[in-house]
């Protein structure tokens, strides 16, 4: 059966993901009289972007900029939701299967390229739906003998917390007992995947344990295994990529004046009413809520940051907190590099090389010209 196309678009902030898309849409809507499809749309494939408000902060295109092209996946949760990538690809799944049937083309298009390659390469996700292991069960054969044993080597403390973890994860700040306990479980059980993980991202750690249980294998030996799984090559999609790609020293200068963009766009009053909104959903008159910046919304690059400028308002404060979120941008955009050189180019090289050109993957060098 022949897959169906799409087109992905990733890359870092400030390189023109959205500009190109956009460009792209607009294209194929022109030629919709002179092939089968009916013209395209964007699905956002940025995990910021899903939120409801902050819209300067998280890059997220102005509608007058939009050119009458739908975007998807945008804008429709509640800031302090909770929303993950196995959520995000059912329901894009969903999206691009409506459009299909449309004979609508699916242009996905954001920073989260992990998503992206979640979305391509199917089967690298454990289900929240697995069957959970009994602990007590040491005949199971499913268990290796290795993880029995680190198991059954638990202090008392810890082997209550796998037995019994918490349904939602613990708030760092608030908890931070709880949240250091289970990463102190992980560590003890994954050290491995515990590495990758601060105790304070407790999201994170809670997940992987609960992929141990649900497997009953290390999460790290689980990846492992898919790298070297030829079967989990083949894609969903045929899909044509684009990497969008500056040099560093062309992108930093790009990040540090976008920062500086967003502060004359009014970066700070977005920062504020959030945080105003924030503590009018709090259920004590006289307390502010401490915010969790581990969830939702509150992640996002810029809004912790000003938040501390918000608390104790100076001029030295405001600059402090303009310095750490471009060098906090400037971070972020190397991880992005980083995910799509190490993960998603090695999993498109392996689909290729079972499937010629299954996902043909083209990188566009923006430093001289931004997009």
């Amino acid at each position: 059966m022949a897959l169906r196309p799409i087109v992905a678009i990733c890359g870092t902030t400030g390189v023109g993901k959205s500009k190109l898309a956009i460009e792209l849409a607009v294209h194929l809507d022109r030629l919709s009289n002179k092939s089968d499809w009916r013209g395209a749309k964007i699905i956002n494939a940025d995990a910021m972007q899903v939120y409801k408000g902050l819209d300067v902060i998280t890059n997220k295109v102005p509608e007058p900029e939009r050119m009458g092209v739908s975007h998807l996946m945008m804008g429709f949760k509640q800031p302090g939701e909770q929303y993950v990538v196995g959520e995000w690809i059912q329901d894009t799944l969903k999206l691009i299967n409506e459009m299909h049937e449309r004979h609508e083309l699916p242009i996905i298009v954001g920073g989260t390229s992990y998503w992206i390659q979640h979305l391509l390469f199917p089967n690298r996700l454990v289900s929240k739906d697995a069957p959970v292991a009994r602990l007590g069960d040491a005949n199971s054969e499913s268990w290796s003998q290795e993880l029995k044993d680190s198991i059954a080597s638990l202090p008392p403390d810890l082997l209550t917390l796998l037995t019994d973890l918490p349904l939602e994860a613990p708030s760092a700040k608030l908890d931070p007992e709880k949240s250091f306990s289970l990463h102190a479980l992980l560590s003890a059980l994954d050290p491995v995947m515990a590495k990758r993980w601060h105790w304070k991202d407790t999201r994170k750690v809670l997940r992987s344990l609960e992929i141990l249980k649900e497997s009953r294998k290390r999460p790290s030996d689980i990846i492992l295994d898919q790298s070297k799984n030829a079967t989990d090559s083949r894609p969903r999609f045929r899909a044509l990529c684009f990497w969008l790609y500056a040099d560093p020293l062309t992108l930093n200068n790009r990040l540090d004046a976008r920062v500086d963009d967003m502060i004359t766009q009014g970066l700070v009053d977005e920062v504020r009413g959030l945080r105003d909104l924030a503590n009018s959903l709090s259920p004590s008159a006289t307390e502010s809520p401490s915010p969790d910046y581990t969830l939702g919304i509150y992640q996002s690059i810029g809004y912790r940051e000003f938040c501390s400028y918000l608390d104790a308002p100076s001029e030295h404060s405001y600059k402090n907190a303009v310095e750490r979120m471009k060098i906090s941008t400037r971070q972020y955009a190397k991880r992005q590099i980083s995910w799509i050189r190490n993960k998603l180019l090695p999993a498109v090289s392996t689909a290729n090389e079972h499937e010629a050109d299954v996902v043909p993957f083209y990188l566009l060098d923006t430093s001289g010209k931004f997009l």
